[in-house]
């Protein structure tokens, strides 16, 4: 397991300066304008912080995990497919754990750690 570890460690640095090394910036870009999108949208409709909702109102959950996955979903599957060819080039083959991460921190960190984040801000600007 230690092993696997080190081996991510070492591959997720690797890719910062390797092939394909500008979806480290277009990736989360993009997750974060639609996280901004949403957050803008929870903030008119007067909704809960997107990742709090989710995780304590499983009444909620389904429907908000479809919501957001037709936001990052898209930006979620590209990751994946670039992060294959990345390996494909660089390793000569493919890390399948590696892949989901990397497309998990790319991709869906960004968006749920800023679409609630933009809700309250908006929703505290607004007050005032």
């Amino acid at each position: 397991m230690e092993d696997i570890l080190m081996r991510f460690v070492t591959n997720f640095f690797g890719r910062l300066d390797g092939p394909l090394h500008f979806r480290f910036i277009f990736q989360p870009l993009m997750a974060v304008i639609f996280a901004v999108i949403d957050g803008r949208k929870d903030a008119l409709h007067r909704k809960t912080a997107y990742l709090l909702t989710v995780v304590t109102d499983p009444a909620q959950r389904k429907e908000l995990l479809k919501e957001g996955w037709k936001s990052f979903g898209k930006i979620f599957i590209m990751a994946v497919i670039l992060d294959i060819v990345y390996q494909l080039t660089v390793h000569h083959t493919i890390y399948p754990g590696e892949t989901l991460l990397v497309a998990f921190i790319l991709a869906i960190l960004p968006y749920i750690a800023l679409r609630g984040l933009v809700n309250r801000l908006i929703r505290m600007f607004k007050k005032h």
